[in-house]
Order: structure tokens, then C-alpha cells, then sequence
């Protein structure tokens, strides 16, 4: 098992948790970001992460692991492999979250949803949403990072590799934007400071 700080050395060395002064997606201000694309790049990384959470459910019976496109699909190949079961992802199709590509899932198949990154967990809901109509069963969400710090729960068991709460702000309200110091940036868009 990893220890919290060893977790974060790892997301802070792979450049996936930055510090700094970042416009979010939804138009809110933050200093901090993460970006688990630039941890899951990295196979040894993935592969110690992906352990850390399939620790968690090597006695749950688990036959399938599916994540969302494109944030789970790493992250769902890595930790079938580790517990030695099909893994695949979903897709959304006309905005809908669907199976694709020949993927099946089958009445009463234990299925593991994993995630890179849950705020909302909206995208976690969807799998589990579609897997519960072909009859399989969500008998757990992996997530690396969750967002909340743990105020998202889904109603199985639940286990993250980091747990964490991001704070944002409003433009108006921002800290950062009122010392005037350091401009807001879209994360990739500029210079970047790493945390540690």
C-alpha cells in the first residue's frame, strides 16, 4: 500500500498536480490543478497507482472493469490486468453514455467502474446507470483522484487512491486575482509551477 505521501510525490513528480493560478473549466478560479493524464502517461506510475486500488477489490469477485473515455480507459486496462479480467471502456454517442466497439456486459456480471477523477462523479453515475440495464452488477468504483474529498458516494463500496478537496472560486472572489500578482491561466496555455 501507498502512504498518502508517497502518492502525492508521485502526482507531484509526474507534473499532474500543479500549483499556481488556474481558470477551470467551469469559469472558476483556483491554485491548484490536476491533470491525471500526465501521471497515467507514465507505466510505472500507473502500474503502482492501479496496484494501490486493485488491492482494494482482489476479493470482490470482480469480472469486468469498465471507465469512461477517455479519463478510464488507462486506468481500466491497467486494473484488469492486475486482477486478470476483461477491461473496457464507454464512450458517449449522441451524448449518451453507450458500449461500442463490439464491448458487451452481461446479466449479473460483477462489474468494477473505475475513473481517473471524480468531482461531480456525473460520468461515474452514467457507467454505472448503463451497466445496471444489461442486468450486471456495480460491486465497486475505483477512482484515483477524488476531487470532493469524499462528499461523492455512489451507494457501493468506494475506495480512491487520493482524496482531496480543491478549492475554487468565483472571479469576483478570488485570492489570487485580488493580490494581482499572478495572472490566471488555462492549464497548457503557459508557464506552469509545480508543487513541492
Amino acid at each position: 500500500m501507498l502512504s498518502k505521501e508517497e502518492v502525492l510525490r508521485i502526482f507531484v513528480d509526474s507534473g499532474a498536480l500543479l500549483t499556481g493560478h488556474f481558470i477551470l473549466t467551469s469559469g472558476r478560479h483556483s491554485d491548484h490543478y490536476m491533470q491525471c493524464a500526465q501521471v497515467l502517461k507514465y507505466p510505472h506510475y500507473t502500474e503502482k497507482l492501479a496496484m494501490h486500488l486493485a488491492d482494494k477489490f482482489r476479493n470482490d469477485d470482480i469480472e469486468i472493469v469498465i471507465g469512461p473515455a477517455l479519463g478510464g480507459i488507462i486506468l481500466s486496462y491497467e486494473l484488469g490486468r492486475q486482477l486478470k479480467v476483461p477491461a473496457m471502456f464507454t464512450e458517449r454517442e449522441d451524448g449518451k453514455m453507450v458500449l461500442r466497439r463490439g464491448f458487451k456486459v452481461f446479466r449479473n456480471q460483477r462489474v468494477l467502474v473505475v475513473e481517473d477523477v471524480i468531482t461531480t462523479g456525473g460520468s461515474v453515475r452514467e457507467v454505472m446507470q448503463l451497466v445496471e440495464t444489461y442486468g450486471a452488477k456495480v460491486v465497486g468504483i475505483g477512482v484515483l483522484v477524488d476531487r470532493s474529498n469524499g462528499n461523492i458516494q455512489f451507494g457501493t463500496k468506494q475506495h480512491q487512491v487520493l482524496s482531496m478537496e480543491i478549492k475554487s472560486w468565483e472571479v469576483t472572489e478570488c485570492p489570487i486575482c485580488k493580490e494581482g500578482k499572478l495572472p490566471p491561466i488555462k492549464p497548457g496555455s503557459r508557464k506552469i509551477f509545480r508543487l513541492g
